[in-house]
């Protein structure tokens, strides 16, 4: 975690971040009040494993197509950590 000075090899070798969502990752749909980085940053910041974070996209009851906004974790713990703190990042 940055917060306590502490390197992650994840975060030096750039396997931090993974470019798509593997079937064992916790997910979270959400719709985005702030900018992206502001949400990345935190979890830099507050988590240490490896996630997602990308587009959903889902089919409304009305038959059009809506876009969302999808978290995933490795750690099943820190998709529920970031869950709670989710309404004080994600505020526009």
């Amino acid at each position: 975690m940055l917060k306590y000075n502490q390197i992650n090899p994840l975060n030096v070798f750039g396997m931090r971040r993974v470019a798509h969502c593997p079937p064992h990752f916790e997910t979270l749909v959400f719709d985005i009040r702030t900018q992206e980085k502001n949400l990345t940053d935190w979890v830099y910041e507050n988590l240490a494993g490896r996630f997602y974070f990308g587009d959903h996209f889902y089919t409304t009851d009305g038959g059009s197509v809506a876009l969302s906004k999808m978290i995933a974790f490795e750690e099943h713990s820190e998709l529920s950590y970031f869950g709670l703190f989710l309404d004080t990042i994600n505020h526009g």
